[in-house]
């Protein structure tokens, strides 16, 4: 059995991370970050075995799932410190009724340069570009989809939110773990260093007057999406040929999850990705 410290404390020091976490999100704090469930804990140790510049430091489990978890959590590396508790102390460090039982914590170290992410993608390349994307859901949909599709990497402006939120991530179902991404810079600025590699640049947008499925797609491609409402700013679609999903009149758009879905399987496709 995997060896664990019973706490039955909810304001034990040895879990103060975990405290609060639906107001408490450790993003921007020191690099760390909140995984709940089981699926995105089995990608956060995946990717700390593996040595991919995520390190989980410590996980906090509902006591009555320890023994289910048993093969998750064999050779545990040693550094990583495991924590149970009973369901109401447990309800009590995270601030709200914790079903799952499972949170890891987990830390991002070195963040890879532009330059080194575009060094590591392979000669025939898919990037989807996020723009002033705010809203968790969407930002973990596209992860989601990005790793369903075979893209290469994501890549985000300034202006989103970040991927490591608790609900971001959660909803990606680990996928912020697994797919290659960055979230810095101006959108407009991202895309024309993008364009001088030689990317073709695609902004999906509702007044795209080509369709999604009729576009040849060169070697490298960067799918463009922005948030819904407004939409890409003014200046990518008119620098750029945006393109379209065909769709039903009685509706102006479809939702980020659901649109950048299609679009990278569509191109995906043509790119001999899936």
């Amino acid at each position: 059995m995997t060896h664990s410290l019973r706490i039955t404390d909810p304001d034990d020091p040895r879990i103060a991370a975990f405290r609060q976490i639906r107001e408490r999100d450790l993003v921007g704090r020191e690099g760390r970050f909140i995984a709940e469930g089981t699926v995105v804990l089995r990608l956060l140790l995946a990717a700390h075995r593996a040595g991919q510049g995520i390190r989980a430091e410590k996980l906090l489990l509902l006591e009555n799932r320890l023994a289910g978890l048993e093969s998750l959590l064999a050779d545990l590396p040693e550094e990583i410190e495991v924590y149970t508790a009973s369901q109401p102390v447990l309800d009590a460090v995270a601030g709200f009724h914790l079903h799952r039982g499972v949170l890891g914590l987990g830390r991002r170290e070195a963040v890879p340069s532009f330059e080194d992410m575009l060094a590591e993608l392979p000669a025939r390349a898919l990037i989807l570009v996020g723009c002033g994307i705010s809203n968790h859901d969407n930002v973990g949909a596209m992860f989601r989809n990005a790793a369903a599709f075979e893209a290469d990497a994501v890549l985000l402006d300034e202006t989103s939110c970040d991927p490591f939120y608790r609900k971001a991530l959660r909803v990606s179902v680990g996928s912020v773990l697994a797919v290659p991404h960055l979230r810095q810079g101006e959108s407009g600025q991202l895309l024309r260093r993008l364009d001088e590699e030689g990317f073709q640049i695609l902004p999906l947008s509702p007044s795209g007057t080509v369709e999604i499925g009729d576009i040849q797609p060169a070697w490298r491609v960067a799918l463009v999406v922005g948030t819904e409402g407004e939409g890409l700013p003014a200046d990518i679609l008119s620098r750029f040929q945006p393109v379209r999903i065909a769709q039903s009149s009685r509706l102006d758009s479809l939702n980020l999850g659901t649109a950048s879905g299609i679009a990278l399987h569509a191109i995906a496709r043509g790119m001999g990705k899936v």
